[in-house]
């Protein structure tokens, strides 16, 4: 997902700039893995009931699975779906049929639902009291609450299970969040054995502010359905015992799933078009005033659709050394019907690229959804071969346009193929595709990000696998786990160099395509590349808020001979300077001197002080630490700088030529 408030984040940028000068002189510079086979499930089973009268029961759909091709996940779950749009009332009402097929080795009693829209329903929900009802700078309109309600569960033999139905809060207790229930089984689940469940629901469909809703007759179904959460066999992700990884549904948070299949009828109204998750069955179909859709995805972990009447829908096929094939599908807002070229070309840029980096994208479709602009809360936001583009708001966007499409469909790697525990380690989706979109914006457009300038962004480090809602505040959780964890990654390059870092980014992803990893999987990859350990490094910087503090403490300055100041005259200069912060090695240090000449010196770091002498004929003007901002992971910059006493006509040469630099500062960033 995009960030937030570029409004604020410029504004914050500004004041950052000027801590950055620092007094100093710094000018802004601104295939394929082999395919995991599907587990083969013993004889699928229903829980078996016990003996009692049975009422009429309701229509639900059957399960009729569709040819399958090879398995490139392990295909935990199958979901079969019909949906019936009612626009008038903001309505969704379906009927679902989900199988589950036990990955771990331990009975199992009970099965666990995410109930997304739920977290919409009222003032008092977790969701809606950490996000006050506000997200990346979009509110929650007025009346705009939405809910699910499970109206019917049973078996396949029709026993109900209603009663059974329990919500439960592991996260803080909440009596009042219903994301998250739980369904207890009449009989145990055993390892390799599959359940099938039979519910029906229906959605009140919230006004749109958080990624999904209504906004006018645009509709945006994203986590609208009953969906299974993830039963974590012993080794996943390191986890020491198998069990259901639970969360409900947090105000920073985004989701966390199985890979499965989806076969999913979709109804609206005849004037609407569709775009979703996957592939078309067939043709839309229409019936009286209706018309059906059906569409069907494997080895994704979600299914999206959007709706409206209002679609200019265009589409392009297209291929790459690394995209063997897939059409590209634009649904866009009729105010960018005419971007449809920047849109296709991005997206292009982005398969092609991406690929390459990080293995085969292997899905058949990409679909990219471009709200109108009262519909931005649905945004900037990813969904299995499904994204969304921010709200249409100008006629002529900037290279913000390019950029969203870019973040997105880098998700299609992190989090889509790559598809780590978003609630837990949020970093490992939201920090790869922002370390791979600023490399392709450069690549592609040449727009550079001032990565020194982001880096004072982040005034207070945290570990970045944190849960997402134990970070200080949302503004926190954004800092950290889109800018932070970025600069690590640029920082681990840094080191390594670009080749062995592309090395590093595309054995994690083909490794662990299909899979859900872990930060620890992924320094394991690092080590394995580079041949060495990085665990004092990851202690430092990726398992706790680690962050250096270089700073210059003192200068001295004396006469190295028996001669007073002039043409045979040097002077002798003691430098003391520290880290304040966590240790880092290989520290630049600049010494300029009063005749413009420079010495460049590194400190190893070692040490949390050292001391530096220098003899020189003129005397020393300035230090500065890091002189080029190349140490990403430092945000204060202010102590890296000094000026030495300097005699009053020096000095005020400096002070000219400071008071410039400051000027033409500001003249870049006020714009």
């Amino acid at each position: 997902m995009k960030p937030l408030s570029l409004k604020y984040m410029i504004i914050s940028a500004t004041l950052a700039a000027l801590a950055l000068l620092g007094g100093a002189i710094w000018v802004l510079s601104g295939h394929s893995p082999a395919a995991l086979s599907a587990a083969a499930p013993k004889a699928a089973k229903s829980p078996a009931a016990a003996p009692q009268s049975k009422a009429a029961q309701p229509h639900l759909p059957e399960s009729k699975p569709l040819p399958v091709s090879e398995a490139l996940s392990q295909r935990v779950a199958e979901y079969h779906i019909d949906v019936r749009l009612i626009p008038d009332t903001a309505l969704l009402e379906a009927s679902e049929t989900v199988t589950w097929t036990h990955p771990g080795l331990k009975p199992v009693q009970e099965l666990y639902f995410h109930l997304y829209p739920n977290a919409f329903a009222s003032e008092k929900t977790t969701f809606m009291k950490e996000s006050g009802g506000e997200l990346r700078g979009d509110t929650m309109p007025a009346d705009g609450f939405g809910s699910m309600t499970i109206t019917d569960l049973r078996t396949t033999e029709g026993v109900s299970l209603m009663q059974r139905l329990q919500y439960v809060q592991p996260d803080d207790g909440n009596v009042n969040d219903k994301t998250l229930v739980k369904v207890h089984l009449p009989q145990p689940v055993n390892g390799g054995e599959s359940v099938t469940l039979k519910i029906r629901f229906e959605v009140k469909l919230p006004k749109i502010f958080a990624r999904m809703g209504t906004a006018g007759d645009f509709v945006m179904a994203g986590q609208w359905f009953p969906k299974l959460s993830v039963y974590e066999p012993k080794g996943t992700r390191g986890v020491k015992a198998e069990g259901w990884d639970l969360h409900q549904y947090h105000g920073t948070s985004e989701f966390y799933s199985d890979f499965g299949i989806y076969n999913v009828t979709i109804s609206v109204p005849a004037s609407y078009t569709v775009g979703a998750t996957g592939f078309p069955v067939k043709a839309a179909q229409i019936k009286q005033d209706r018309k059906i859709y059906q569409f069907y995805a494997d080895d994704v972990h979600d299914f999206a659709w959007a709706a409206s009447p209002n679609f200019v829908v265009a589409e392009e096929a297209f291929s790459a050394p690394n995209v063997p094939g897939v059409r590209i599908k634009l649904y866009l807002d009729p105010l960018h019907k005419d971007l449809k070229e920047r849109y296709f070309q991005a997206a292009k840029a982005a398969l092609t690229a991406f690929s390459k980096w990080y293995g085969p994208y292997p899905y058949s479709t990409l679909s990219i959804i471009v709200p109108p602009k009262e519909g931005n809360g649905a945004g900037g936001m990813e969904y299995p071969t499904l994204i969304t583009a921010f709200g249409a708001a100008e006629s002529s966007p900037g290279t913000s346009l390019e950029r969203t499409v870019i973040h997105e469909i880098g998700h299609q790697y992190f989090y889509g193929m790559v598809a780590n525990n978003e609630f837990e380690e949020a970093w490992l989706d939201e920090s790869f595709t922002s370390y791979a979109e600023d490399r392709l914006m450069e690549q592609e457009y040449g727009v550079s990000s001032n990565i020194a300038l982001q880096a004072s962004l982040v005034s207070t480090s945290q570990p970045l696998n944190l849960e997402t809602w134990k970070y200080t505040t949302a503004d926190g959780y954004t800092r950290n786990v889109y800018i932070r964890g970025k600069l690590v990654l640029k920082d681990i390059e840094r080191q390594t160099g670009t080749k062995a870092m592309d090395a590093i980014m595309l054995a994690y992803a083909r490794k662990y395509r299909f899979h859900h990893p872990s930060t620890e999987d992924f320094q394991k990859i690092v080590e394995k590349v580079t041949q060495k350990s990085w665990q004092a490094y990851f202690d430092q910087y990726v398992y706790s808020g680690g962050s250096p503090d270089f700073s210059v403490d003192n200068i001295k300055t004396g006469i190295a001979k028996s001669s007073t100041e002039g043409e045979n005259g040097h002077y002798k200069f003691t430098v003391k300077v520290s880290n304040k912060g966590s240790q880092y090695a290989d520290v630049p240090i600049k010494f300029t001197f009063s005749d413009g000449y420079t010495v460049r010196k590194i400190w190893n770091g070692g040490q949390k002080a050292a001391n530096f002498q220098l003899t020189y004929k003129a005397p020393l003007m300035s230090v500065e630490i890091d002189p080029d901002h190349s140490i990403l992971l430092e945000s204060k910059h202010l102590n890296n700088f000094m000026l030495a006493e300097l005699a009053p006509k020096t000095l005020s040469r400096w002070t000219l030529v400071s008071t410039k630099l400051l000027e033409t500062l500001l003249g870049t960033l006020v714009w």
